[in-house]
């Protein structure tokens, strides 16, 4: 008997077909779709490879033309200036976001140039650096004498030349590791702005950046202590999740986007358990249908909440989430790295202490940095393991890779002039390279203290003078 299904268009709809299909086994369900439709997903699953090989070769080519520089980053010593500034210096530099339109994408392979901002400590010599493409060079510059126009800028020699990028090595050992947000990059980390407090009628500032540097000043000789945050500038639709979040949580549904997935086939799972609630849902909508006798629209509607009804928690987590996205994001990505000679590796000396460091910029309530894919093995063939994990991952830190071990986050410049901005006077870093404050000639008698840098400036030699022409001598005129 047909199975006809009236519609308000003046028409019936014959679903004979779909009932005898739904009542055969799943198997036979399966290889149907395969037969009538497979071939299509096959060509889109071939097409989208392609597609992601060809774009993938064109920017390897354009990035083969990129010229990067290392600058070296000097403030005066008792130059006072809160992190505030370096939060203006990295909103300065969304102003190399590009958008690279179908040509330029697919034929050009144009892609966003990326910045990295870095803090070493080679033995124990300390220096603030950023390295970027020489198209920027001018931007970064502005940006930092806009915010210190006392500040000493220098380009210098890449320092990752200095340990060897295979292992194992006879003479080096490395341990390193990445950081990544434990939620949704929705919610924001602790920033400057909760380091405040007050102590008698006076407003404090304690500043995070001590406790990171004092685990660079760890280092001995023979060490290195490494950091880079990989910041892209990016766009705007990072900021819609956010909102679903506010919206969800206004409306009392709960907490949404932290949790992370199970994997690949769970997802594929729920999505095809969705697809009955989804037509019935798009029925529903269009006609009007009533799946549930007795279930009234009213009762289907969902009951919005208030502020007023949201607990104190939640109230703070609205704030913050939207006050992370009121500002501009990046792309980022925040990796470690020491090296040793293997009779004084020790990584336990600053390593540990820097995980500890970073762990006072997170809240129980909202998000983490924590440490991702350490260079340790626990498994079989521990050595052999180990010893790859170690030579990738110093080949993606020599060339500031931000796609490595897993996807980059977004922060936005508060989050990151909390994790790298220069360290106000009372920071005592005793070997971190300042600008300094007068040039003139020293007495003869003053004592001195050496602070020579442990990485070479690049030294630019100026072009020759032109030659002055000869003179014409008169045997050489036309009329001689």
């Amino acid at each position: 008997m047909p199975l006809l299904l009236e519609t308000p268009f003046g028409f019936n709809l014959d679903l004979s077909f779909w009932q005898e299909i739904f009542s055969w086994p799943t198997n036979d369900i399966i290889n149907a779709i395969l037969a009538i439709g497979g071939w299509t997903a096959i060509a889109l699953a071939f097409f989208y490879i392609a597609e992601n090989r060809w774009v993938y070769f064109r920017e390897e080519r354009y990035k083969s033309r990129w010229k990067w520089v290392l600058l070296a980053v000097d403030i005066p010593p008792m130059f006072i200036q809160s992190p505030k500034a370096v939060e203006q210096i990295f909103a300065h530099f969304s102003g190399a976001e590009i958008g690279p339109n179908v040509i330029e994408k697919y034929w050009i392979g144009r892609k966003q140039k990326f910045f990295s901002l870095e803090i070493i400590s080679i033995e124990g010599y300390i220096q603030f650096l950023i390295r970027t493409e020489e198209e920027f060079r001018d931007l970064i510059e502005a940006a930092i004498y806009a915010q210190y126009p006392e500040a000493e800028i220098t380009e210098v020699e890449d320092y990752v030349n200095n340990i060897p990028s295979n292992f194992p090595d006879e003479t080096y050992d490395v341990f390193g590791g990445e950081f990544h947000l434990a939620r949704d990059q929705s919610f924001p980390i602790r920033t400057y702005k909760n380091f405040e407090y007050s102590l008698s009628k006076d407003v404090v500032f304690s500043d995070p950046m001590a406790a990171i540097l004092e685990n660079f000043t760890r280092i001995g000789p023979g060490e290195n202590f490494w950091m880079q945050i990989i910041i892209q500038p990016t766009g705007s639709s990072w900021k819609e999740k956010g909102i679903a979040l506010v919206k969800n949580l206004v409306a009392n549904k709960g907490e949404i986007g932290h949790k992370k997935s199970s994997g690949f086939l769970s997802f594929v799972a729920n999505s095809i358990s969705e697809i009955p609630n989804a037509i019935l849902t798009l029925l529903s909508q269009t006609w009007s249908w009533n799946f549930e006798p007795g279930e009234s629209s009213s009762e289907r509607a969902v009951e919005v909440g208030k502020m007023t009804d949201l607990s104190p928690g939640n109230k703070n987590l609205i704030e913050g989430i939207e006050e992370k996205i009121s500002k501009v994001g990046f792309k980022s990505k925040l990796r470690v790295l020491y090296s040793g000679r293997k009779d004084n590796y020790n990584p336990s000396r600053c390593f540990d202490g820097f995980v500890g460091a970073i762990n006072q910029f997170n809240v129980q309530s909202s998000n983490a940095l924590v440490p991702y894919n350490i260079t340790k093995e626990t498994y079989a063939f521990k050595t052999m393991r180990v010893n790859w994990k170690k030579s990738k991952f110093v080949k993606a830190f020599k060339k500031r890779k931000m796609r490595f071990w897993s996807l980059p986050y977004v922060l936005n410049i508060e989050e990151l002039a909390t994790l790298w901005h220069f360290p106000l006077p009372f920071v005592k870093a005793p070997m971190m390279q300042k600008a300094t404050t007068k040039t003139g000639e020293a007495p003869i008698d003053l004592p001195t203290e050496s602070s020579e840098s442990r990485i070479r400036r690049v030294v630019v030699t100026p072009p020759e003078p032109p030659k002055p022409p000869e003179p014409i001598r008169p045997e050489d005129l036309p009329y001689s």
